[in-house]
């Protein structure tokens, strides 16, 4: 916690110092700041600070969605759903946040089973081999993307983040590899000596191996 608190002073810091800047040039200071701040979550929360009944979070998010459209239409920006998710981010947070966004709207996978979900990666799947058959690249690369797309859909439904699956995957694989090597090293050669069922050996002996520990 005492790093936390040190940390949020820098972060505090950063809009002090930029509103002492806006403040010298006439645009605004840190009491505007503050109040555009309120007011937008007064404005976005109608459900808490005015009339608005809301049943369930979703219906909250769905309302916190149609007003920053309308705040969007007020300033002729895009009134998109999907406007204020960045190009920039990395392609399986972009599917979830994607996802996420439109499930705001009710454009999501019904509430209940998971079964169909599966059922639809399988599908995704089956599409992506045929694909493959064709020896089509770009057929192929969309297909596998559509994979990609799905399983995140998965990934929500279960509550996983699936960048940190993915990257817990990475970290078990590296692991492996790791003592494999190290195995490779015991007996006097390089990694690149063995044929691939001899690796395959030393792959089942190194998760026997993690798993021991």
């Amino acid at each position: 916690m005492p790093e936390i608190r040190e940390e949020a002073g820098d972060l505090l810091l950063q809009v002090v110092f930029v509103a002492s800047i806006a403040k010298d040039s006439g645009a605004f200071d840190i009491k505007d700041v503050v109040r555009t701040v309120c007011d937008k979550l007064i404005r976005r929360h109608p459900h808490v600070f005015g009339n608005v009944k809301a049943d369930d979070s979703d219906e909250v998010l769905r309302n916190w969605e149609r007003i920053k459209a309308e705040e969007r239409r007020e300033k002729h920006e895009s009134t998109s759903i999907l406007a204020g998710i960045p190009d920039g981010l990395p392609p399986l947070l972009k599917a979830n946040r994607i996802q996420g966004k439109v499930k705001h709207v009710g454009f999501d996978w019904p509430k209940g089973e998971i079964a169909p979900l599966f059922e639809k990666l399988d599908e995704e799947i089956n599409e992506l081999k045929e694909a493959a058959s064709e020896n089509n690249p770009d057929h192929t690369a969309e297909e596998l993307g559509d994979v990609l797309f799905m399983t995140v859909n998965v990934a929500r439904r279960l509550n996983v983040d699936p960048d940190a699956a993915l990257n817990m995957v990475c970290e078990k694989f590296r692991k492996r590899f790791g003592i494999m090597e190290q195995l490779a090293q015991s007996e006097g050669k390089n990694i690149s000596d063995y044929t691939l069922d001899e690796l395959d050996a030393f792959w089942d002996k190194a998760k026997e191996i993690l798993k021991s520990k």
